[in-house]
């Protein structure tokens, strides 16, 4: 794949539209000892810890046909994908696998909950699509907060709770949660509102339910706040799920980049954390699944 800056909105809304370990050569051992998961590619077998439940994210690996990745990715070690939408959930799960996350057509990262103007589509799209996430066993919706467009933080903290409490409801009924992602609006996201922790963690209190809470994308947070693991080790009951991605670039999460993959991974697992960590980084390697394997590789302390 050669290299070249993909902008993950419109990675999205295309999608919309069309939308280290030991290996050895050998076949798959079904079983396994001390909590460790066999798994195996076309040529060789690779033990993960089974501490981390690792997931990816669908956007980045577009130029693979849904079934092909989720076949390949459960054979590296991916226990579910994330970004998936209701026509796409089933595909994964025959495999095998689970929509770890997911989404649908309407998600809009810029018009979110934050303006009152976009209330009513949103609330009656989001209440089919968690009961469909119920119905086919999916735990866990993404949402977002929409851009500022001079909406204040009281403003949007307001909104944003108005907004979401009758989805907040209906998800405890449907034993889903909502998940507010943070992005960064430095270079990504221009004028994302749920750009930091604090602002999130604000709204998961006004909120007040076990069924909303915070998807920490490391990559975002490095850029908008860094201090990655004290905010992680403050701030983990508010976070049900993560994101990676190499900072700067968004690119793979070797030592190419600044972060220190294997130390954050090991403060996750020190909170009791049992969700998912999804590998969300552009890869540049020609096989993106081998960026996606090394990925795995790093993450699993």
């Amino acid at each position: 794949m050669a290299e070249k800056k993909i902008n993950r909105r419109k990675a999205v809304k295309n999608m919309s539209i069309g939308i280290g370990a030991i290996s050895i050569a050998g076949s798959v051992i079904a079983g396994c000892k001390d909590n460790n998961t066999k798994v195996a590619t076309s040529h060789t077998e690779t033990t993960l810890k089974g501490n981390i439940n690792h997931s990816a994210c669908r956007w980045c690996y577009q130029n693979i046909p849904l079934q092909e990745f989720a076949q390949k990715g459960k054979e590296i070690g991916l226990k579910g994908i994330d970004l998936l939408k209701p026509d796409e959930w089933k595909i994964v799960q025959d495999v095998g696998i689970e929509c770890s996350l997911a989404t649908d057509t309407f998600a809009s990262i810029t018009h979110g909950f934050n303006d009152p103007k976009n209330h009513k589509s949103l609330q009656t799209q989001y209440q089919e699509l968690i009961s469909k996430a119920s119905h086919a066993g999916i735990k866990q919706v993404i949402v977002f907060s929409g851009n500022r467009n001079g909406i204040s933080d009281e403003s949007g903290w307001e909104q944003c709770a108005t907004g979401l409490d009758v989805l907040v409801k209906h998800a405890e009924k449907n034993k889903v949660t909502l998940i507010m992602e943070l992005l960064n609006s430095k270079v990504d996201h221009k004028d994302y509102q749920c750009d930091n922790t604090p602002w999130g963690v604000a709204l998961v209190d006004k909120i007040g339910s076990p069924n909303f809470k915070l998807l920490y994308d490391i990559y975002h947070m490095q850029i908008m706040e860094g201090d990655i693991i004290a905010t992680i080790k403050k701030y983990n009951e508010y976070i049900t799920h993560y994101h990676t991605g190499g900072v700067p670039g968004r690119n793979e999460i070797n030592n190419n980049q600044e972060l220190n993959y294997p130390a954050i991974m090991k403060a996750i697992l020190a909170t009791d954390f049992n969700g998912y960590v999804a590998q969300e980084f552009i890869p540049t390697y020609n096989d993106t699944l081998s960026a996606l394997k090394e990925g795995i590789t790093i993450c699993d302390v």
